[in-house]
């Protein structure tokens, strides 16, 4: 067996980190093809001599076996919709290939060693965002790559769509031989959800670690009190994932001088005399509730992370080759559920930190509300100059598609393949729908850490030196890109780079 987790699946996908077979591997996978072709020679096996779906009934004479396997991939390969990018796909074949490394499959050594030759050379199957309903496994999606596979379709080299059989006379590689159910071992099985869920993961943690920082760093910039983060408040809420947030706030701003304790504010005896206070008390929920509201966030991440990375070291197939019981198991562990109820659960939280970023943005905007900054952050004049202001319809507007979006998809299931199919997972369109999002989530995200460092920038020079080192250096790696909002110029631009930036690191609290 071969285990990896998330950390792993992010070397492969995004690090292009080399996929390393060993002999011990080899001979597992042969092991499980030898077992399994010795023990269909004069049995019914699913997949092998009979039909598919609702057509298992029907029995396949043995002169046709090897090219209904093919049959089933080409008849398959009917996806439509947007190309996957590069990391999902990558993701998509290291789910594939770990599956397959359990050796319950079945299936050739040619097919893992074809995919791992994909993976180091970089080529990447055309995957489409449409297709399979997640029940028997990722069917559409999953006979695209093994299209690919046997030299057939188009893959994608450096961005380029070519011919997947030129593809592989350059890269020296041989189309994939397939064998006894290879084509049902390909298609069988829940990797493209999962590898699409395993880079919803990684980018949902950077996003979440944004969110921290921005949320740190409005409560820095209002010079608000420390007790809405503080150790004494969170520890008596039995919540891990809020007692994390708080305790990744107090790091972030453990050099600042600009947040206030809230003892100055009892030992104000100017204050104490007024009937209307002039200092204020307490900041608006979308300051001082951040680890009440990104704590759950956290733990749903947490949860979702367990699920996946059980999903990308199971055997995730119909029938399961069991050489200890010496036996082929027919039933269902393609079935999506897991993988689409936790991409439905991701959606709910990343388009609630999408409201929180929106609503501190809408903070920062708002003079009236934050009771220090010009409206919209204008840094020229008001009346005659826009500041922010248009870059909050986008926010404003890519929220909204998000809350939309968040409605369940696990619950959608829509009977098909003759009623063989009567209750599936859609568990790739929930993945998809999550992917979507996240991006809306950077996006919004992008035009809050904009207004963020703008509000930075309208800090007087002893202000500023009083900002803590994180704060600085988020402000730093901002500005690297997009400049201080001052005059009215087109900003899409900016947004885009910002967005890029944050997608691509993962900043550390």
């Amino acid at each position: 067996m071969n285990n990896i987790d998330l950390a792993q699946l992010e070397r492969y996908a995004l690090g292009y980190e080399e996929f390393k077979l060993n002999d011990e591997m080899i001979a597992k996978i042969d092991e499980s093809f030898q077992f399994l072709q010795n023990f269909s020679s004069d049995k019914i096996i699913y997949g092998i001599n009979t039909g598919f779906g609702p057509m298992a009934q029907f029995k396949v004479e043995d002169d046709k076996l090897n090219e209904l396997q093919y049959n089933l991939i080409r008849s398959h390969s009917s996806g439509a919709g947007a190309v996957l990018r590069e990391e999902y796909v990558r993701a998509i074949l290291v789910a594939r290939i770990n599956n397959f490394l359990q050796a319950n499959s079945g299936i050739s050594v040619g097919v893992i060693q074809k995919i791992a030759e994909f993976l180091n050379k970089r080529i990447n199957p055309e995957i489409f965002s449409h297709g399979g309903v997640g029940a028997s496994g990722d069917l559409v999606q999953l006979a695209h790559l093994a299209l690919s596979l046997i030299g057939e379709g188009h893959v994608y080299v450096n961005d380029e769509r070519i011919e997947a059989s030129k593809a592989l006379a350059e890269a020296g590689i041989e189309p994939l031989n397939i064998q006894l159910r290879d084509g049902l071992g390909l298609m069988n099985g829940t990797s493209c959800m999962t590898g699409i869920g395993a880079i919803n993961l990684i980018y949902a943690y950077r996003l979440l670690n944004w969110s921290v920082a921005a949320s740190s760093i409005i409560n820095e910039v209002v010079e608000a009190f420390d007790d809405s983060f503080s150790e004494g408040l969170n520890k008596v809420k039995r919540h891990d994932g809020q007692k994390a947030i708080a305790s990744q706030m107090r790091s972030f701003l453990k050099d600042s001088e600009l947040i206030r304790q809230r003892e100055e504010l009892f030992k104000d005896n100017a204050e104490m005399g007024r009937k209307k206070f002039s200092r204020k008390i307490q900041e608006y929920y979308s300051i001082r509730c951040v680890p009440q509201i990104l704590g759950p966030v956290l733990e749903t991440l947490d949860y979702a992370k367990d699920v996946i990375e059980n999903e990308l070291n199971s055997t995730n197939d119909n029938p399961v080759v069991s050489v200890d019981d010496q036996n082929v198991f027919h039933g269902g562990n393609f079935h999506g559920d897991y993988v689409s109820l936790e991409m439905d659960k991701i959606k709910i939280v990343i388009t609630r930190l999408t409201m929180l970023a929106e609503r501190q943005l809408n903070f920062l905007l708002n003079s009236p509300l934050n009771g220090k900054f010009p409206a919209f952050l204008n840094m020229k004049t008001l009346g005659f100059n826009f500041g922010i202001q248009g870059m909050q319809f986008t926010a404003v507007s890519t929220t909204a598609e998000s809350q939309t979006l968040s409605n369940p998809m696990y619950v959608h299931s829509i009977p098909n393949n003759n009623d063989n199919q009567d209750i599936v997972s859609m568990g790739t369109n929930s993945a998809m729908m999550a992917r979507h999002v996240i991006e809306n989530g950077f996006q919004v995200m992008a035009i809050h850490m904009m207004a963020v460092c703008q509000s930075i920038d309208l800090l007087d020079e002893e202000q500023r030196g009083r900002l803590g080192s994180k704060t600085m250096e988020v402000y730093n790696m901002i500005r690297e890109v997009a400049p201080v909002v001052g005059e009215d110029v087109p900003q899409a631009g900016n947004i885009h780079k910002v967005t890029d930036l944050l997608r691509a690191k993962r900043f550390e609290l």
